[in-house]
């Protein structure tokens, strides 16, 4: 069955210790801000041990260890690489040793948290496969659906290891007692329409979208694929799959697909004349007073409060640990200095402006072209004798707004309606006329309305099942992660089929671009 409400994330803290005997060890790799999320997530609810981290960066590496890695662990020279692909060799020669009798490495881990740039995950899942690790890979799965249905070929091939998607929507305690409301309770009937928005955030969107590593389609994605890919599957996931994992022969699947979006605020055109020619914040005259000038962004609404994570940290890692040990000026003094940074578009190469982010860069005059307002619709058609009806879904994704990604919507069913924002939801019932409300515990510290505690905890949940001979992998996939690899491409190929469909201003019939796009790959791969 899909994961129940009783499966909750626990609220434990501290590292979890290598002498809880069998608890699962995990790999990390890379230690951004996913991989540090997954990481904390595990160790708050001691339901696994983050063992190792694979992370280029020698300074977050070496925080990494120190906030996450288990005390225990430290001690040995296996916990810490600097390449994904060193531990992949490490653990590839601890398996011969093994097999020979002569291993002196006591490190194995169970699973794997690939957390590194969305398109190098195809390369690194595919490596990993082989090693029959478990394996949880951040979103999306990947960049383009080429690499999503490589990689469901390669793992096709193994049926010993448990995978999982970073689609958290679907294991926030908010949107499993919505799902359970809608498909279990039927508390509204048939659904006939739905609709949901994701409001990124004003700034949010300038400092990932605009200036960040997700601001152009040829470097990353789509905005709606890197962003929203699972609001897209979140979507998919109440109105396509059936209540229970196990009644998969009851998918709905939709019959069009269509979106309509564009790239509207931060362009050239839109820059205000008394910039001039400033291409960098710092040294524009606007610098204290525009609502996108980083030192405003970065210093005034973060670090000058006090706040040096998120998103701070990814401007400069070492921002918080300079904060801490040399105060506030010369936290200060980092970050404005990598805010300094800029290029000439006259005299640098557009490789090295697109190799990496620049948050101190106007944001009319960055290199940017993803959408920062898209809309998608989806639409299901009647099956005869099936009691599926015909329904529609819009989803909406804005960059324009005050609230950051705290998602809302309404869902209007043939006896009520359902409106849901982050923290509530309510339920109307036009048969009796009463209003109810539920306020779903949010725990604490956990992006995503508790999301990445109850992925993270699912997946520790299922490894362990397998690898205490508890449950098979199938049973364990199903049991606790409520989502199979074929639910994953979907999702995604919605995704790509929707960006299509905006890109080409047409409506998608999804059977037959399926069929082109998704089945023939598979069948002449």
């Amino acid at each position: 069955m899909a994961p129940s409400m009783e499966n909750s994330p626990s609220t434990g803290s501290g590292h979890a210790c290598d002498s809880t005997g069998g608890l699962p060890r995990f790999l990390i790799i890379g230690a951004g801000s996913r991989g540090t999320a997954y990481a904390a997530a595990i160790n708050r609810s001691g339901l696994g041990i983050v063992a190792a981290i694979a992370e280029p960066i020698d300074f977050k590496r070496d925080q990494f260890v120190s906030s996450f890695v288990a005390d225990d662990l430290r001690t040995s020279p296996f916990h810490s690489f600097k390449n994904w692909r060193d531990f992949l060799r490490y653990e590839e020669q601890r398996r011969r040793d093994e097999t020979a009798g002569t291993s002196n490495a006591p490190l194995a881990v169970d699973g794997v948290f690939v957390c590194v740039k969305d398109d190098m995950h195809a390369e690194v899942v595919t490596a990993f496969a082989p090693l029959q690790l478990h394996i949880m890979c951040e979103k999306p799965l990947a960049t383009r659906l080429q690499d999503c249905l490589s990689i469901q070929r390669t793992l096709s091939q193994y049926s010993s290891q448990i995978f999982a998607i970073g689609h958290v929507l679907r294991y926030s305690p908010h949107n499993m007692l919505l799902r359970y409301l809608l498909l279990e309770k039927n508390v509204i009937g048939d659904v006939l329409s739905l609709e949901h928005t994701e409001p990124i955030g004003w700034w949010h969107f300038s400092h990932s979208y605009v200036r960040g590593q997700w601001r152009k389609e040829s470097i990353a994605a789509p905005s709606l694929l890197t962003k929203s890919c699972h609001d897209i599957d979140f979507l998919l996931w109440l109105l396509c799959s059936p209540p229970q994992a196990s009644q998969a022969g009851s998918t709905h699947l939709p019959s069009t697909v269509g979106s309509v979006g564009s790239l509207k605020q931060f362009k050239r055109s839109r820059k205000p004349r008394e910039a001039g020619d400033a291409t960098n914040c710092m040294s524009c005259d606007l610098k204290d007073s525009c609502m996108y000038s980083a030192k405003r962004i970065y210093d005034h609404l973060h670090l000058a409060k006090g706040k040096a994570k998120w998103p701070v940290d990814i401007v400069n890692p070492e921002v918080p640990h300079i904060l801490a040990t040399k105060g506030p000026e010369a936290a200060r003094e980092a970050l404005f200095k990598t805010l300094s940074e800029d290029y000439d578009v006259k005299t640098t190469s557009a490789q090295d402006i697109e190799e990496r982010p620049w948050f101190g860069r106007c944001v009319w005059e960055s290199d940017n072209d993803v959408c920062d307002d898209q809309v998608v619709t989806l639409e299901w058609d009647d099956i005869e004798g099936t009691g599926k009806g015909s329904k529609t879904a819009t989803f909406h994704m804005i960059a324009q707004s005050l609230a950051q990604c705290k998602r809302r919507g309404y869902i209007y069913g043939t006896h009520g309606e359902i409106s849901y924002d982050s923290k509530s939801i309510t339920v109307h019932d036009f048969a009796k006329d009463t209003t109810q409300v539920y306020n779903p515990e949010l725990p604490v510290n956990s992006h995503h309305g508790g999301g990445d505690d109850g992925l993270t905890t699912m997946f520790a949940k299922a490894v362990a099942a397998v690898k205490n001979g508890n449950m098979d992998v199938k049973k364990a996939q199903q049991e606790y992660l409520g989502c199979t690899l074929e639910e994953v491409i979907r999702s995604h190929a919605a995704v790509f089929a929707a960006d299509q469909a905006r890109r080409e201003r047409k409506v998608v019939h999804w059977d037959q671009w399926w069929e082109q796009n998704v089945a023939n790959a598979i069948f002449h791969a």
